[in-house]
Order: structure tokens, then C-alpha cells, then sequence
């Protein structure tokens, strides 16, 4: 990451370290990004619902990428994506790489930070 993205991914954890206590993980802040994309607020969720809002997450993360597009709702409000391009095998630190500048794109978009 260079400098600017660095500094960009500082204001997120501490943005969401204000809100929640701790500092997070990568996981966790994607797990957040289901829930907001979600829009059903904080909540107890089974098992199976935080992997769908972590997928839900990445999707949405990864959509202005190219990679997923937006495809509706389902009856009971969860959003659905479908697969544009496959993502390119990526080694974990790229993968990682990729997943935070998605994550400071969307705090951006979403004015939740300002760079």
C-alpha cells in the first residue's frame, strides 16, 4: 500500500475502533460492511447468516472492480449478486491488498471518510 492508502486505511480503523471499542481485523470490518449493506441493523446472527453477510460484503466491495453485479433483493431483503469475472489467483497478500483498498474505496463513496 502506499502512503495515501495507508493512511486512508488508519482513519477507517480508528473510525470503526470509536464505534466498537477495538481496533479490527480485516474480517471483521467486511463482516460490518454485510451488515451496513444489509440494512437491517445490528443484530444476532446465525452461523451461516455472518458467512452470507461477509459474501454479500466482498461482493459489494468488488462490484466497481468489475468482478460481481448488483442483481436485487430477495423476499426477505438480502441483496444477491451475480458473478461478472472471476477473480485472478491472488496470493493471501494480495488478496488482502486488494480487499483494503475496496474496503477505502467504499468508506469514500459511502462519505464515511474523507481523503
Amino acid at each position: 500500500m502506499d502512503f495515501e492508502q495507508e493512511k486512508n486505511w488508519q482513519l477507517i480503523l480508528n473510525h470503526i475502533k470509536a464505534d466498537v471499542g477495538e481496533t479490527p481485523d480485516l474480517q471483521s470490518i467486511i463482516f460490518l460492511i454485510g451488515v451496513q449493506e444489509l440494512g437491517k441493523g445490528h443484530g444476532k446472527f446465525k452461523k451461516d447468516e455472518k458467512l452470507n453477510l461477509m459474501h454479500i460484503a466482498i461482493c459489494r466491495l468488488l462490484e466497481p472492480f468489475g468482478y460481481y453485479k448488483f442483481i436485487g433483493l430477495d423476499p426477505d431483503g438480502w441483496p444477491h449478486y451475480e458473478t461478472v469475472e472471476l477473480l485472478p489467483p491472488l496470493e493471501e497478500k494480495e488478496q488482502q491488498e486488494l480487499m483494503k483498498r475496496a474496503i477505502i474505496d467504499y468508506f469514500v463513496s459511502e462519505g464515511i471518510i474523507y481523503p
